[in-house]
């Protein structure tokens, strides 16, 4: 009995010693991983590349890929003339943009982009995309709607350092929502429903108490646009004739419900000054977009222009107001360089350098905008034109220096709201009223020529 007690012990402990060894081998084991929560998590190596300028992480399969997306533009801008307002030279960071990118699979892609310029957060892009195969996916998220190629080219890839005015102005950015795509051969085309802008705090803060104060709908919009592209296999010339259009509700982001404002800056953002200003628009049923999209290039020669109207159609059977602008502009590489075109996307993406040290490309631009609906002065938000000339450093994938200068030209009933002066009355006295100046016709309205640079860094 005594043995047989032994040998229990021995047993036990035998067992125990197996039970530890296991563990401890389980311990060590360099092939198994845990995650956070202690679950065992799957492996797979990446291998890290430069492409371009961006550090790609991406699996050996090629069906797993992720990589961050900085910029940095660093703006600053002086102003010339013998304005009516003053205007103050300055220094901004423009955009100081952090993005995670990441491809799950063939199938499977999300993004998280946003902006802290200037001490402010803003979220830009936010969404998954799911693609069943190469020629058309579904985006569900916070991303540009699909009108106007200038809108939809990232700033990245911009020839000027703002956009014209009419495009910054009309066309809507990002909009949180759902909306498909389709690319083949010649042919794009993208559709989708989209809802309230949530990129900022304002217009954040502005949903919210519509919806408690008042149990105010978001507001809808429904946006479409189609694109051919004849030369479409050719990587040397391209065509794109693009149209588009848009259906859109008042949102809830906007300060007072059931309302529209346009307003621009005239193509800077050191200048914040509204000249142009429709002010808050009321009794808004719904806006209608229009757009037309011309743009071509051959090997280092490019052009590009867009023709957008607007129609604001009011309650109670009010007036519509009517608003549109143009703009059209060409540009050259000087020293070997080729442009390029991404037909999935419909749109313009990064040049091709001629040289090592990089290359040069001159731009000139002309750009119009009227926010005078009807022509009777009842609601007239004033018009303007710019002359814009470019000159582009193209130092390497990452670095981009611009250099731009702009004349800006107003009509008299440019006065922001109000708030502008915009010539003489018949006493000699500044006056801000478009009625009382005795300037002759088309000489009133604040003038001024501006140059304006860009340090970009793209990494």
């Amino acid at each position: 009995m005594r043995n047989m007690k032994h040998l229990k012990w021995v047993v036990l402990l035998s067992a125990l010693w197996l039970l530890g060894d296991q563990a401890t081998a389980q311990g060590t084991d360099t092939t198994v991983r845990y995650n956070q929560y202690g679950a065992k998590v799957n492996r797979n190596p990446l291998q890290a590349e430069e492409r371009n300028g961006m550090l790609i992480l991406e699996s050996k399969d090629q069906k797993y890929k992720l990589w961050y997306d900085a910029r940095v533009q660093v703006d600053g801008a002086m102003f010339m003339g013998d304005t009516y307002n003053p205007i103050g030279n300055g220094l901004s960071i423009r955009r100081a943009r952090f993005a995670v990118k990441s491809q799950f699979t063939e199938k499977w892609y999300g993004e998280f982009d946003m902006d802290i310029s200037n001490s402010e957060l803003e979220l830009k892009d936010a969404y998954l995309e799911f693609s069943p195969n190469s020629n058309w996916g579904i985006q569900v998220g916070n991303f540009k709607e699909g009108f106007s190629t200038e809108s939809t080219t990232t700033s990245r890839y911009l020839t000027f350092i703002e956009r014209a005015n009419v495009i910054s102005t009309f066309a809507p950015s990002r909009h949180i929502g759902m909306a498909a795509h389709y690319s083949k051969n010649w042919l794009f085309g993208m559709g989708g429903i989209h809802f309230q802008d949530i990129g900022g705090l304002e217009e954040r803060t502005f949903s919210e108490d519509n919806n408690k104060d008042y149990g105010f709908d978001e507001g809808v919009s429904f946006t479409g646009k189609l694109v051919a592209m004849p030369f479409f296999d050719d990587m040397e010339k391209g065509l794109h004739l693009g149209i588009a259009g848009s259906y859109r509700t008042p949102k809830s982001d906007a300060e007072i419900r059931g309302t529209e404002r346009y307003s621009s800056r005239s193509l800077t953002s050191i200048n914040r000054k509204k000249y142009m200003d429709t002010d808050l628009i009321p009794d808004v049923d719904h806006v209608g977009l229009g757009g037309f999209e011309l743009a071509g290039y051959y090997k280092n020669f490019r052009f590009q222009s867009e023709y957008v109207m607007t129609n604001v159609h009011k309650k109670n059977d009010l007036p519509t107001e009517q608003f549109d602008g143009w703009y059209a502009f060409g540009s050259v590489l000087l020293f070997g360089g080729n442009y390029n075109y991404n037909t999935g996307e419909a749109e313009f993406t990064q040049l091709t350098r001629g040289k090592e040290w990089g290359d040069i490309e001159l731009a000139f631009r002309y750009d119009y905008m009227s926010l005078n609906s009807r022509g009777d002065g009842i609601l007239m938000g004033g018009a303007g034109e710019g002359y814009t000339f470019g000159i582009n450093y193209h130092v390497n994938s990452n670095v981009k220096i611009m250099l731009n200068y702009a004349y800006l030209n107003h009509d008299r009933w440019a006065n922001g709201k109000g708030k502008l002066y915009i010539g003489y009355d018949d006493a000699g006295e500044l006056t801000k009223d478009p009625k009382r100046v005795v300037d002759a016709q088309g000489k009133a309205g604040e003038d001024y020529s501006m140059i304006s640079v860009r340090f970009e860094v793209d990494f």
